[in-house]
């Protein structure tokens, strides 16, 4: 079991870190989509478009290093307060009610959504729009899948945190 955790923390991070150098990719895309427009009053519709690309990829794909890193939205009022143990009980509850099945309902209901795009290979019907709008469409189920591994992740962290407090220690 830690192996498996190790195994997907470690793609998850790297997978993460490899994300963070899209941010200033992103951040100069979007500098040079508004100096072009207000500066000189031209449009570049390839270029909001891939800024567009970049957030999604982002966001998607970085769900998974949020989720890793404790950085989603949690009620810590009560949660702080709680041993190691019932956090791990709160954890694997949330995972196996909430996390594990909305990853399995994205991934059912984007799978379609992404197979026709890539089937008639989907554009952006923006004149002068980005040729690549079914790999857009391919960071739903690729979310989804993320996501869940390293949902699997958390709820083994949990399993073994309830087994043996002192053995999940090595995993993190």
């Amino acid at each position: 079991m830690k192996q498996c955790v190790i195994l997907i923390d470690s793609f998850t991070e790297r997978f993460g870190r490899l994300l963070a150098y899209l941010i200033p990719l992103m951040m100069l895309g979007t500098a040079a989509v508004v100096i072009m427009r207000y500066g000189f009053g031209q449009g570049m519709t390839a270029l909001q478009e891939s800024v567009t690309y970049l957030h999604g990829t982002v966001f998607m794909l970085g769900a998974a290093y949020t989720l890793k890193h404790g950085g989603h939205v949690r009620v810590d009022i009560f949660y702080q307060r709680y041993s190691l143990r019932t956090k791990a009980w709160i954890d694997s509850i949330g995972c196996i009610v909430f996390l594990l099945p909305l990853c399995g309902l994205i991934l059912f209901t984007s799978w379609e959504f992404a197979g026709n795009a890539w089937a008639i290979h989907e554009t952006s019907v923006e004149p002068g729009g980005l040729p690549f709008v079914y790999l857009l469409k391919s960071l739903l189920p690729l979310m989804a899948i993320n996501l869940a591994l390293q949902g699997i992740a958390e709820l083994l962290r949990n399993a073994l945190v309830l087994v043996s407090p002192e053995a999940a220690n090595n995993v993190d």
